[in-house]
């Protein structure tokens, strides 16, 4: 399978369809993931994270992936979810609004196995923009 391929499916099985057993398909044992200047470890992290996620927006979905460069061990993508944030999320408090917000990606390939992640996002911000204007936690003071 072309490591596009598998960005595409590990995107429609994991985040998409919730399917935590596609996790020891697509990603190494020893995945790293890098994100707000942290990293997290292993297959573990990714189940953690994955129910976290689908927990606070339980009807997400991946509405695109679009793949910006492939090489022998690369892909560079960017992709735009969307979903109803019903439940705290990273401390941000449920607005039940939908969100729409993007990822930008860079997946390090070992053999078929996605082995490292860098990722930016913007949920957390357009999370905040969903909360009510009179809301503690839509101050500055709370970010």
């Amino acid at each position: 399978m072309e490591k596009e391929d598998i960005i595409h499916q590990a995107n429609e099985q994991l985040i998409h369809q919730g399917e935590l057993s596609a996790i020891g398909v697509f990603f190494a044992e020893d995945y790293q993931a890098h994100a707000e200047g942290k990293t997290h470890q292993g297959h573990a992290f990714l189940t953690r994270f994955t129910k976290q996620l689908r927990t606070a927006l339980p009807d997400i979905k991946v509405v695109k992936v679009e793949v910006l460069s492939a090489d022998e061990d690369k892909v560079t993508f960017h992709r735009t979810l969307q979903g109803t944030h019903q439940k705290t999320l990273r401390g941000i408090p449920a607005s039940q609004k939908k969100v729409t917000w993007h990822e930008l990606v860079v997946s390090r390939f070992d053999g078929d196995k996605i082995a490292e992640e860098w990722l930016v996002s913007n949920l957390a911000g357009q999370l905040m923009l969903k909360l009510p204007k009179d809301s503690p936690d839509a101050s500055v003071e709370s970010i």
